[in-house]
């Protein structure tokens, strides 16, 4: 009954998001408070759950994704972005475009939300695909292969942070185990299969051209790249420093507060607002305004993950969420294939891959410690199935469509179908490295 009552209520969701268009932040405050109800939780303790649902999972990850946000509307607004573009291809020659633009699109693709990623590059791609006369799929479609996965799989962006919270899994090695697949997943999804591409004609409109910065106008390579990779150094060495066996007590405490991620997105900041704003002449007040636009563009996100604390407290104080685990438990799939195929599910249905990770998240969050999960790997195979299958109801899908000007035949075949192979190939990696981290 337990099931099947969740399974309703994540049928409602999808009507009210898809079919009545409601915003997916109230429909999943209704749906939380309905599935509260119909779960047996008091008349009185309904809007607690939710309450406490929402603070518990904001209180960690708002400065996380707020600072993330500033830092990478910082790295789009100052001209770092292009600066990375432009000394990749130029390392790499005109042969190597393709691939110098799937590591730009990697390296600026951590610090940037999707959206202000997705803006950012596109114009970057048809600029270089103007000048050199390439086909803007092929060179384009592997450099947003490389955006999607860091927006799927890697903190600090606001789904798999999220996740990371939910599970308590840990954030230096979710981003480690999540680079080691990304690569191969980026190689394949992008380069290898733009491959059977190139007869897909893309005319882009030249009002989406980027305009080209100069070189007085950008900052110089070091400050641009170690401020995108920042975050990324100090997250991986928080996750590498407990294997040293330290034994200094006033080093490890002093180590725990650097690498809390808070603290290492407030130092990324801070070093991004040097390096990138103040030393180049910029005012405070410029930089505040900049910040201020980034906090507007993730707003929606924000509420988003608050009302998927909801509901994933609603199943926890119902009691309900361990009765979920043993129901998963008879249908004798596998806890990191069934996260996947629930959060892929909830994708194909509503379009949005933040809602179906959370979703997803929250129905599958007591197998963890049940079946002896490991949360890490949790985290990536959920990120990966929320990004199946993207078509008409995402509007991901149609900002591709628009933006290359292309078919929905053209559109199926090159954006649904890498993110459909992101999906595949992230769940592969996924199992693989089960086989190998306990």
């Amino acid at each position: 009954m337990a099931l099947l009552t969740i399974l309703l209520c994540i049928i409602l969701l999808v009507l009210l998001v898809s079919w009545a268009k409601v915003t997916p932040f109230l429909a999943l405050l209704i749906v939380s408070v309905i599935a509260g109800l119909a779960l047996g939780i008091p008349l009185d303790k309904v809007s607690a759950s939710v309450q406490k649902g929402m603070g518990d999972t904001m209180g960690s990850l708002l400065i996380i994704i707020c600072l993330g946000a500033m830092l990478g509307k910082l790295i789009a607004t100052s001209g770092a972005a292009q600066k990375i573009a432009d000394v990749l291809v130029k390392t790499g020659g005109e042969k190597n475009i393709q691939w110098a633009l799937v590591i730009a699109g990697f390296i600026v693709g951590i610090p940037l939300f999707y959206g202000i990623g997705f803006v950012l590059v596109v114009p970057l791609i048809f600029s270089i695909s103007y000048k050199y006369k390439i086909n803007a799929v092929y060179i384009g479609l592997p450099m947003l292969a490389a955006l999607s996965v860091t927006h799927g799989f890697l903190p600090p962006h606001p789904s798999p942070t999220a996740l990371v919270k939910l599970f308590h899994a840990d954030m230096g090695m979710t981003l480690i185990y999540g680079i080691i697949i990304a690569i191969p997943t980026i190689i394949i999804a992008g380069p290898l299969y733009a491959r059977t591409l190139k007869g897909i004609k893309s005319e882009p409109l030249a009002t989406f051209r980027a305009a080209d910065l100069s070189e007085a106008e950008m900052p110089n390579a070091f400050n641009s790249f170690i401020t995108a990779l920042l975050p990324v150094i100090l997250l991986m060495l928080a996750a590498i420093y407990p294997r040293l066996n330290v034994q200094d007590p006033a080093i490890n405490k002093l180590v725990a507060f650097i690498s809390d991620p808070a603290i290492v997105m407030l130092i990324a900041l801070i070093f991004g607002t040097f390096l990138l704003g103040i030393s180049r002449g910029k005012k405070m007040s410029t930089l505040s305004a900049v910040y201020v636009d980034a906090l507007k563009d993730i707003a929606v996100i924000l509420l988003i993950i608050a009302a998927s604390g909801a509901f994933k407290q609603v199943l926890i104080d119902s009691g309900v969420s361990s009765i979920i685990a043993d129901q998963i438990q008879t249908l004798n799939i596998p806890p990191l294939i069934m996260g996947w195929l629930i959060a892929a599910i909830i994708r194909i249905s509503l379009g949005s891959s933040t809602v179906a990770g959370l979703t997803a998240a929250a129905i599958v969050a007591p197998m963890i410690t049940q079946y002896h999960v490991n949360p890490n790997l949790m985290v990536l195979s959920i990120g990966a199935g929320s990004l199946v299958l993207s078509h008409v109801n995402d509007s991901g899908f149609w900002l591709y469509k628009e933006y290359f000007n292309l078919s929905i035949k053209d559109t199926l075949r090159s954006w649904t179908m890498m993110e459909t192979l992101v999906a595949v190939i992230g769940l592969g990696g996924v199992l693989v490295l089960n086989v190998f981290v306990k």
